[in-house]
């Protein structure tokens, strides 16, 4: 059964629920209604009791670029802004909460690109499989942004606090064999097998007891130190505060216009 939910498709068989970012002609990046769609997808497969795993991935050559730069450049210059629910409830906490929370099992099958938000979203999931033409980056701070959808509650669980602050300071983009090195991900495989491979993984999942899985997801999150509920508060109040800035203005600007952008501190 394959069917659209917005900007994302869901195919559901063999107890496996596949969600596809489909975007490709803005490389999957979470504007338009991408992001209320991945939520309503995922709580979905979340309530299906045949769905027994998740596979998440991005249509075309990128897994999701992060965030629409043009689209929060344009909400940042109008008259308006943002709505007081917006900046206390946004839509990306919806959607890494839907991703992070469900008790299903999560592969992400990161076929390209995951940058920014994209990393992140990744992050969300519970096992990480990379084509070779993956690449990784949190490239919030050259946008003059703060990192969000659960940056600074999931990469050091996944690297380690040190390397998830290099990661988080430069911006560096790293390759998949690198994403593999650091551990952020399980596999690294050539682009035309990532979907067999993500697949065959689900199968052997599905092919379980689901119930021993979600306990063990449940008692895994709930050994690991801290709350993502809390950073997600912390990061949307961090976000905001570079959001309202000119050098977060100019960060989304210089993006869209293809140059190195120039900061003014403060």
């Amino acid at each position: 059964m394959q069917q659209t939910i917005g900007e994302v498709i869901y195919e559901v068989r063999e107890h496996i629920a596949q969600l596809t970012l489909n975007r490709p002609e803005r490389r999957n990046s979470l504007g338009g209604t991408l992001r209320e769609d991945i939520a309503e997808a995922m709580q979905r497969a979340s309530a299906d009791a045949e769905v027994r795993v998740v596979i998440l991935t991005g249509a075309g050559t990128s897994f999701c670029a992060g965030g629409d730069l043009k689209e929060l450049l344009a909400r940042a210059e109008s008259a308006e802004g943002r709505s007081l629910e917006d900046k206390m409830n946004p839509p990306r906490d919806r959607t890494l909460l839907a991703v992070f929370e469900t008790p299903k099992p999560v592969i992400a099958a990161v076929n390209g690109p995951a940058l920014g938000a994209g990393m992140n979203l990744a992050l969300a999931a519970d096992i990480r499989l990379a084509s070779s033409t993956a690449q990784f980056a949190q490239t919030f701070v050259k946008r003059g942004m703060f990192p969000d959808y659960g940056g600074t509650f999931l990469l050091p669980r996944a690297v380690g606090i040190a390397k998830a602050l290099e990661l988080i300071y430069t911006g560096e983009i790293i390759d998949a064999a690198e994403a593999l090195r650091l551990q952020l991900v399980s596999r690294v495989v050539p682009p035309e097998q990532l979907l067999d491979v993500a697949w065959q993984l689900a199968r052997s999942i599905a092919a379980n007891a689901p119930l021993p899985q979600q306990m063990a997801k449940r008692a895994v999150h709930q050994g690991t130190e801290g709350n993502v509920r809390d950073a997600l508060a912390r990061e949307t109040a961090f976000q905001n505060i570079c959001y309202d800035t000119e050098d977060g203005r100019e960060g989304m600007r210089a993006f869209i216009e293809k140059r190195p952008p120039v900061f003014k501190g403060r």
